[in-house]
């Protein structure tokens, strides 16, 4: 999917949220977790509903201000609840011409940005021997959850893969909620 990256619309987002994110990170360690979850539940559950129902009445032009914004917003909730996905989502999925763009900027945002992130919660500490196995765990879910994703892909139109996204946004809401 990488020929239908186009840098111009995604180093603005990615380095905003590269650098919010770092300042949201050593600011964690001195929040309480437990209202951090409360808050990113009740913030995903509201999104999701309104993105939801008002969609299709949304044009977002990949704008610098708009890019900056989105990546303000990622880089808060990736420092705080190391969940920066759905602000960046919204933003792709509204902002992309094709389901492909879409699915290529947020590719290689992930990428991009988890790399960085991982780098900079490992300088800070946060990485331990812990997290190094759920994250062999996770790997091959990640493979195991690409591989059926892109068939899923293959056969789903853009107004419903919206709508399955904005779905998983509230349900993700829900659970931080929960738990």
């Amino acid at each position: 999917m990488r020929k239908h990256v186009v840098w111009s619309r995604l180093i603005p987002i990615l380095l905003t949220f590269i650098i919010v994110s770092s300042f949201a990170v050593m600011a964690v360690s001195a929040t309480d977790d437990r209202m951090l979850k409360k808050v990113l539940g009740a913030i995903l559950i509201v999104t999701s509903i309104y993105f939801f129902f008002i969609s299709e009445k949304i044009k977002i032009k990949p704008s610098l201000p708009m890019q900056l914004s989105m990546g303000t917003v990622s880089g808060l909730m990736g420092g705080f609840f190391a969940m920066q996905g759905p602000p960046a989502v919204l933003y792709f999925v509204a902002s992309e011409p094709t389901k492909e763009s879409y699915l290529a900027m947020t590719q290689m945002y992930f990428m991009i940005g988890n790399i960085a992130m991982t780098a900079y919660r490992a300088y800070c500490g946060f990485v331990t021997e812990a997290v190094g196995v759920a994250w062999l765990y996770a790997v091959a879910a990640i493979f195991v959850g690409s591989y059926m994703g892109k068939m899923v892909f293959d056969r789903i139109s853009a107004k419903v893969m919206k709508k399955v996204i904005y779905a998983y946004i509230g349900i993700s809401g829900i659970m931080a909620l929960i738990a």
